[in-house]
């Protein structure tokens, strides 16, 4: 079964409150076995344009990882963060050779 990810580029205005919401976050994160592949690292942006954050979050499979986003818990979280930031988010199955 192939794992799934969550890949989000950000651009934050409060980091204060962003603060909050990674607090809040952690919650959802946990329970749904969520994995930080990349938190918002330098970046080089070669072709195209992107936000100033990247997030790469692993899950063990896409019913979990869309799971996670729809749950009470992260839904809370994200009440946080939508008034502080602008992004895009995308829910992808990773490839599996098998």
């Amino acid at each position: 079964m192939a794992k799934a990810y969550w890949v989000a580029h950000v651009d934050v205005h409060d980091a204060d409150t962003y603060d909050a919401y990674r607090a809040a976050n952690a919650e959802p994160f946990a329970k749904y076995g969520a994995r930080f592949v990349v938190r918002g690292g330098t970046q080089e942006v070669r072709e195209g344009a992107a936000k100033k954050r990247t997030v790469v979050i692993e899950f063990k499979d896409l019913a979990t990882a869309v799971a996670c986003y729809e749950s009470p818990e992260y839904q809370r979280a994200k009440e946080i963060r939508d008034p502080v930031s602008d992004g895009d988010l995308v829910i992808v199955e990773g490839y599996d050779p098998v």
